[in-house]
């Protein structure tokens, strides 16, 4: 019997611990936490240092703009214009953010991730196709969809994703994200624009072609379509 209750006793602990563990608050503990660049007298949270509460005003909460169409003059034919913890301080330790994405006629929002943040995508205007590739775990399987003004669609957290305007005119998409900083990496300009270069050796390896394909793609102007 003694070997009994030591095998309750031993389960009730560790079902009491891990309630201990999984009732922890992993969010923010105060009203906000708007991001300040002076460090006096301020509070390192998430990246970025605090303003004191009381010293917190309506312009640390506010953007305006993102109603205006922005140029799309550039070799992508596309524009994000993103608001996040940069361009609105109150979003800090807050886990969301913003983007419109502007697309010209074939415009393309070129493959890419976001390592910090599921993006979940609403079409205000035209025709866009729209995927993401999965994990090597899941052999990269590709999920499109084209979708019209209206429609929604998510890319999960990480993945790499792309919006392309198969419509006849312009499309404007707008874009949230669980994250006050998602981060984004485009992977062509990451894999062929690096600074300095990848060993071209490493590059022609990883993609099965000769050297000269590698040197000719990283001397190609890579554009960044992220404000």
């Amino acid at each position: 019997m003694e070997g009994v209750h030591f095998l309750i006793n031993t389960l009730a602990i560790l079902a009491f611990a891990t309630f201990l563990v999984s009732a922890s608050d992993s969010s923010p503990l105060q009203d906000f936490c708007v991001a300040l660049n002076d460090t006096k007298s301020a509070v390192f949270v998430n990246g970025k240092f605090c303003k004191d509460p009381k010293l917190a005003n309506v312009d640390d909460f506010f953007f305006s703009g993102l109603q205006i169409a922005r140029s799309t003059q550039n070799p992508l034919g596309s524009t994000v214009t993103a608001v996040n913890v940069d361009q609105i301080a109150g979003l800090n330790t807050l886990g969301i953010s913003l983007a419109r994405i502007d697309f010209a006629r074939n415009g393309l929002n070129p493959p890419h991730t976001h390592p910090r943040a599921t993006e979940i995508l609403l079409v205000l205007e035209g025709t866009l196709y729209v995927g993401f590739v999965t994990s090597n775990a899941d052999n990269n399987r590709l999920f499109t969809k084209v979708l019209n003004k209206g429609d929604v669609f998510v890319f999960p957290i990480g993945l790499i994703h792309f919006q392309l305007n198969v419509g006849e005119g312009n499309a404007v998409a707008q874009a949230a994200l669980s994250s006050q900083n998602p981060g984004v990496i485009t992977i062509a300009n990451a894999v062929f624009g690096s600074d300095p270069p990848i060993n071209p050796e490493v590059l022609a390896q990883a993609f099965q072609v000769d050297n000269k394909a590698v040197e000719y793609l990283q001397k190609q102007f890579w554009y960044d379509n992220n404000n």
